[in-house]
């Protein structure tokens, strides 16, 4: 799912809990990771996290639902783009517009997957 669809269909979700029920249902949407990829260890999660690229596209994994949802979220917003683009790009911004309740653990996961993107 591209990004702005991720955006708007949240936007149309008033209740908090179903929001996160939305962000896991993103996770089941994730693409296997090919075998081939290159893939990182992101440090900083409370769960296993890796963000793997193969011929300029990016691809996860991670070990829970809720995170894998978040894994694809970050995904929908750089897949397609350039390194460039990707490091000029305001990614916690574009995050913090989706408007979901996360606590202080799952932010500090998902800012260490930004800091990946900021540092290729």
């Amino acid at each position: 799912m591209k990004y702005d669809d991720i955006k708007n269909a949240l936007s149309l979700i008033e209740n908090p809990v179903e929001k996160l029920e939305f962000v896991i249902d993103l996770g089941k949407s994730l693409d296997v990771v090919p075998d081939d990829a290159k893939c990182n260890e992101i440090f900083g999660c409370a769960s296993f996290v890796q963000i793997c690229e193969k011929d300029g596209t990016f691809y996860g994994r991670a070990d829970s639902m809720m995170v894998r949802g978040i894994v694809a979220i970050i995904l929908s917003m750089v897949n397609g783009k350039s390194v460039q683009e990707i490091k000029e790009m305001d990614l916690s911004v574009q995050f913090a517009s989706l408007d979901l309740n996360f606590g202080a653990g799952r932010l500090n996961g998902i800012q260490s997957m930004i800091s990946f993107f900021k540092n290729l």
